[in-house]
């Protein structure tokens, strides 16, 4: 007898129609793989994940109302099982760095070859990250060069006032974090008041500019 293997739950993430379906159809031809959910912005996708407990996310770095970040910063802050892979067709160093210590399983760029695609998804199933080394390197080769004092958020901030203090720094309101990391406005006040006690800056403006900083945007 010959014993059945279990499916590979997936849902995938991208804007565009064309990118989505072609992956999907990918994902469709392989027998191990089951796709659950297709889904055109990180919202949707993260109320996919929600809802539907997939073993593996795929994910376009660079989507509307909720990015690729923002999405695996919900998976990881409310606990979910969900492992997340990056899909994009290129990756800002700091955008490798914040996925590689922000607990993705994988990346990967939209020239990868099909049965790559596939390849990484079954070593992501099976509990193996595919972070490609040379990437990583480049990268965290990249943030060492910026000033000690924006490369140790790490050591100042606790991982939740990391995850308050980056998504202040995109420009969401008090409310509207409080929703992505599910916690009440008032504790976002509690840790805001923190990370400004924490860190040499006031205001939000020089908040986010110590985050760009840090991750090295143009």
């Amino acid at each position: 007898m010959i014993a059945r293997t279990h499916s590979i739950h997936v849902v995938i993430a991208d804007d565009h129609p064309v990118v989505l379906q072609g992956l999907a159809n990918l994902i469709a031809s392989a027998p191990d793989f089951t796709l659950l959910a297709s889904c055109p912005d990180g919202e949707q996708c993260l109320r996919a994940i929600r809802h539907f407990g997939p073993d593996i996310a795929v994910v376009d770095m660079t989507m509307p109302i909720m990015n690729g970040l923002e999405v695996l910063a919900g998976v990881i802050a409310e606990r979910l099982s969900t492992r997340v892979v990056f899909l994009a067709a290129s990756f800002k160093n700091s955008e490798i760095v914040a996925a590689a210590r922000g607990g993705a399983f994988g990346i990967m760029l939209k020239d990868t070859d099909p049965e790559a695609v596939l390849h990484c998804l079954r070593e992501v199933a099976a509990g193996r990250r595919w972070l490609p080394p040379e990437l990583i390197e480049n990268a965290v080769g990249r943030r060492d060069q910026r000033s000690e004092h924006a490369a140790r958020f790490d050591d100042i901030l606790t991982q939740r006032e990391q995850q308050v203090m980056f998504l202040a720094a995109e420009g969401l309101a008090n409310k509207e974090i409080a929703k992505r990391l599910g916690v009440s406005e008032g504790t976002v006040k509690i840790h805001l008041h923190n990370i400004y006690k924490k860190l040499p800056v006031s205001n939000r403006t020089a908040l986010a500019n110590s985050v760009h900083y840090y991750r090295g945007d143009e």
